[in-house]
């Protein structure tokens, strides 16, 4: 699927991530702004990629704030504005994988 605007979901409180979409044109690139780069930066990288390939998104630029998110919500972040970047809110993917 192919992203038709930009869009954004979550805050900078603790424990959550905001991740902005926008198009891209050579597969997800995923920029990661974290204090636990080291540790689970990887991680973090690898579960918003594989959230937005089950969504069907091949080409996506992201920018990820993280502060302290556990893996469900970078998820549901993810599912949130990858469903307003496609303009499919309407119809929620509940069940992604």
């Amino acid at each position: 699927m192919e992203i038709k605007q930009t869009a954004l979901a979550g805050t900078l409180e603790s424990s959550d991530i905001q991740i902005m979409l926008s198009k891209g044109t050579d597969g997800i690139k995923v920029t990661l702004d974290s204090a636990v780069e080291k540790q689970f930066g990887d991680q973090i990288r690898d579960l918003i990629t594989k959230t937005l390939q089950a969504l069907d998104i091949t080409a996506a630029n992201v920018k990820a704030v993280d502060k302290g998110a556990l893996d469900c919500v970078i998820k549901a972040r993810t599912i949130a504005a990858a469903q307003r970047a496609l303009g499919t809110t309407d119809q929620p993917a509940w069940e992604v994988f």
